[in-house]
């Protein structure tokens, strides 16, 4: 089964094409305009886009280019009635995969999209196995030691403890706050354990809905709910043999917790809507920022289930306890990022080592290596400066002596950050002349993001930014 768009302004066309795709079995979402349809992929991407050519207001050949823009993977067939070779061409030209001539069959209509659907495989096959590969890249990188930087006394502490319970089968709990590196701790868990051969599964458990994560974790068969077309094997399925790492843990509802205390407890699972028990051998690893003692207390979240998965705790320290480690780490994301983001900065002076370490990183070796990666863009020799830095680092938020961050009005961690990337919008738009396509080059997003974000920092009125861009 697949999620196909239909997209036409006559209701008659549009309604049939649904109701032919339908019976195929697919999910069909059928929008009335190109705005519409647009706004319907970016609220979630769909597997193929069927839409016409000749609309009032967005026409087909810019709901084309606007989703190539939005989604470089997205596939799209143009319905046209004019069937010329030129049309053609241009719809190519923008990236429609295929087109189709009014008037055509049902028979017709279901052939191309079954060559389109199978063309969106191949690309989203392509896109995960090119994650897989960065993934292994990683792992690979891990085993040499390349990956775990800081030579701190909290951090080797915490290397020690790493490799002690990698050599174990034992269920471990990382906990830290957000950006500390959580899943890196999961990853070097798994690389120096003798599981490193089998998978290493991920499973982000804030980001999936209740129904969808009870599916996830454990598979559904066929007809289980609505939708169910096929056996799906879930994520313990898919990490037999392996480790499975369970991130932000303390958000699963109390459902899901029952269940996985049943596989912690019994090493099986039973798939939604199946009878057959199936034994699965996997290690657990999970993390989480929150306080799940506190949570326990407050009946959000079992005690049972707390004290099996908290059988090897492990504690990520906030980079403001091992201040001495930001200046490796920085260097670290000079090398990481400057051959792709700015291939001319070789290293840092000293002003900037002084700035990054003044300033207290809520955010963590997150915040850290995007500042980096930010202030590559604006470096214009082959040092990176503190003038490079963004504002915010060199005269808020210091340091105390005692490696705290001295209150300077209490700032929420989203506050910080929204004023790093208007701070930063601001630099590339006036480094880029006020030329809207340069600014979004220089910035790494699309045109159409740019706009959005100009006008929410107050750059341009809301008149100034394009319907659809």
């Amino acid at each position: 089964m697949a999620r196909i768009l239909v997209i036409d302004d006559h209701d008659t066309l549009r309604e049939g094409m649904a109701v032919t795709l339908t019976r195929s079995g697919h999910t069909v979402t059928a929008a009335r305009s190109g705005t519409d349809g647009v706004s319907a992929y970016r609220k979630s991407p769909f597997d193929l886009v069927v839409t016409d050519l000749k609309m009032d207001g967005m026409d087909g050949i810019e709901v084309t280019r606007t989703l190539k823009g939005h989604d470089p993977a997205a596939v799209v067939m143009v319905v046209t009635a004019f069937g010329t070779i030129e049309t053609a061409v241009h719809a190519m030209q923008q990236g429609a995969y295929d087109f189709i001539t009014k008037p055509f069959t049902p028979d017709v209509l279901r052939a191309k999209v079954e060559k389109g659907l199978e063309l969106s495989s191949t690309r989203r096959q392509v896109e995960r196995l090119s994650a897989r590969t960065e993934a292994l890249e990683s792992d690979a990188a891990l085993a040499h030691g390349n990956l775990m930087v800081g030579d701190s006394e909290p951090m080797q502490r915490l290397v020690g403890m790493v490799r002690k319970a990698a050599a174990t089968d034992a269920t471990v709990f990382v906990r830290g706050e957000s950006g500390t590196g959580k899943e890196l701790v999961a990853r070097m868990l798994h690389q120096l354990s003798p599981r490193k051969d089998g998978p290493f599964v991920v499973v982000h458990c804030a980001a999936l809905a209740e129904t969808l994560l009870e599916s996830e974790l454990f598979g559904h068969e066929r007809g289980a709910f609505t939708g169910a077309v096929k056996r799906k094997l879930g994520r313990f399925e898919l990490a037999d043999g392996g480790t499975l790492f369970l991130d932000e843990i303390g958000e699963i509802p109390h459902s899901v917790q029952t269940k996985l205390l049943r596989v912690l407890q019994e090493k099986e699972i039973q798939r939604v809507g199946g009878e057959e028990t199936l034994k699965v051998d996997v290690r657990v690893v999970s993390a989480t920022h929150r306080d799940l003692q506190a949570e326990v207390k407050a009946s959000r979240f079992r005690e049972d289930l707390y004290y099996r998965l908290h059988i090897v705790p492990l504690q990520i320290p906030p980079l403001r306890e091992r201040p001495e480690d930001i200046t490796s780490l920085a260097r670290h994301f000079v090398t990481k990022h400057a051959p792709r983001v700015n291939k001319r900065v070789k290293g840092m002076d000293d002003s900037t080592l002084r700035a990054l370490a003044r300033y207290a990183w809520p955010g963590n070796v997150r915040e850290l290596e995007n500042v980096i990666e930010q202030s590559l863009v604006f470096a214009e020799g082959e040092t990176l400066t503190a003038t490079d830095l963004p504002t915010h680092l060199t005269g808020t938020t210091p340091r105390s002596d005692s490696g705290l961050p001295v209150p300077m009005g209490d700032r929420p961690l989203p506050d910080i950050l929204e004023d790093l990337e208007r701070q930063l919008i601001a630099r590339a738009y006036e480094k880029a002349g006020g030329v809207k396509t340069e600014t979004a080059r220089l910035l790494g997003i699309k045109t159409s993001a740019l706009y959005y974000k100009l006008e929410k920092y107050g750059f341009i009125a809301k008149s100034e930014r394009p319907e659809e861009n």
